[in-house]
């Protein structure tokens, strides 16, 4: 009796142990979202709401519908309906929530009042705004949480004159969130460095058996690890697949990872309001083989050198499209081809398409974009701290594939800086390798 009541009192003990760290650790990630939410009041928002000539930002929500950017927001309980309400006084933005309410918004710092939803009609007609923002956009989604009900909703509530100054928060949107601070930096940081440690852990033989690992069972590996350490995945389910002469075999399926298989991750890791998306490429030796065959390792060579050509294409102050433009010329000038995605030339060259889009809060996230697929953002104009993933596809032909190329996949998560790109976690140099 007396052993089993300390092994239980041991038991309670390490419990109590893991529920105290557990606490300490949420709270750490809260006080960094406080942190970043701060800063970005003070010093990122009174900047959007000049840039887009908006004397005041109202973003609704309601109970069980809350805004893509409730947690940017401070979060809070509402019961009904419910406002943040931002209004610019010269280089300052009073903030006010009306609804919201709870332990984690009353103690984030990050409001100068907290009063009842009915007080908006009121609050609005004290200020007189002349350009009332509100989250509606045609492509940017987080800067479209507005529902139709809740904008019918407004325009009852505030009525004339306000109703009709009621105007698109998008660009406001995309400016407040792809702008940077420094905690910011530090937090996608280490989201960023916990998604690389985690695919290139999956990508060796500690998981993979070859001959009998399938990739869904990689897959599931993945997502045990994130929910060991309290972390959401950014795409659904990582992609974890293999590339052969005809392209993509299966990605995350029963499928067995073989011998001579190229196998490639491409995923991203969900940790305070962040979200990131990386890639790494591994191969599966053959019996006999010590190291991947050279055109495998060539190609990857290849990949990986476009990435030194590319960089200084990239720089502050002019836009996304014009960037892109500068890129082709550079690719070009370097002896690369350029191409549409999935649409290789049938030469000797090794091929270059890419796609670098923003990264921050979402793995595709809101700012200057440089791809085909996101039209709108890629007028916008890049500035500093915009933090972006520089994700390239490089297709070099194999002599043992009859000269059909290989497309090796880059992606690391990046940040434009003064003195050019800069990388947010250590990047992709190095072909893994699984026995």
């Amino acid at each position: 009796m007396t052993w089993m009541w300390k092994s239980a009192a041991a038991v309670a003990v390490c419990l109590t142990i893991a529920t105290e760290a557990g606490a300490q650790e949420a709270r750490r990630r809260w006080e960094m979202q406080r942190q970043i939410r701060l800063d970005k009041f003070e010093q990122i928002l009174p900047l959007a709401m000049k840039n887009n000539n908006i004397d005041m930002w109202l973003v609704a929500v309601k109970e069980n519908h809350i805004d893509p950017l409730w947690e940017d927001l401070g979060r809070g309980y509402v019961t009904g309906m419910g406002y943040y309400m931002f209004f610019l006084r010269g280089d300052r933005v009073e903030r006010i929530a009306l609804g919201p309410s709870g332990y984690l918004i009353n103690e984030s710092g990050a409001y100068d009042g907290m009063t009842a939803a009915s007080m908006l009609p009121e609050f609005v007609r004290q200020r007189d705004p002349k350009r009332i923002g509100v989250n509606m956009s045609q492509e940017i989604g987080p800067a479209d949480g507005l529902s139709v009900t809740m904008h019918a909703h407004l325009i009852k509530t505030l009525g004339e004159p306000y109703a009709s100054r009621l105007v698109s928060a998008e660009k406001l949107v995309s400016e407040f969130r792809s702008r940077r601070v420094a905690s910011e930096i530090v937090a996608f940081g280490e989201a960023a460095g916990i998604a690389v440690g985690l695919a290139e852990r999956a990508l060796s033989n500690e998981v993979i058996t070859p001959g009998k690992t399938t990739l869904e069972d990689v897959a599931w590996w993945l997502q045990d690890r994130l929910l060991e350490k309290g972390l959401g995945s950014e795409f659904d389910m990582p992609s974890v697949y293999v590339t052969g002469p005809e392209g993509i075999v299966a990605t995350s399926t029963a499928r067995i990872v073989q011998p001579g298989d190229v196998m490639m991750i491409d995923w991203g890791v969900q940790l305070m309001n962040f979200g990131t998306d990386v890639k790494r490429v591994a191969y599966v030796l053959k019996p006999g083989e010590t190291q991947p065959p050279k055109s495998i390792r060539d190609a990857f060579t290849k990949a990986v050198a476009a990435r030194d050509v590319i960089k200084p294409a990239i720089k502050p102050g002019r836009t996304a499209k014009e960037t892109m433009a500068a890129m082709d010329a550079a690719l070009k000038a370097a002896g690369y081809g350029v191409i549409a995605f999935n649409t290789p030339n049938n030469d000797d060259k090794t091929d270059i398409t890419y796609g670098f889009h923003p990264v921050g809060n979402t793995g595709h996230d809101i700012g200057p974009s440089m791809t085909t697929w996101q039209p709108f953002q890629s007028t916008f104009t890049l500035h500093l701290q915009h933090m972006f993933s520089f994700e390239y596809f490089a297709y070099s032909p194999i002599a043992e594939w009859g000269g059909r190329k290989l497309r090796i996949p880059i992606e690391d998560d990046a940040i434009l800086m003064e003195h050019g790109v800069q990388f947010l976690h250590p990047a992709n140099y190095r072909l893994l390798v699984i026995k």
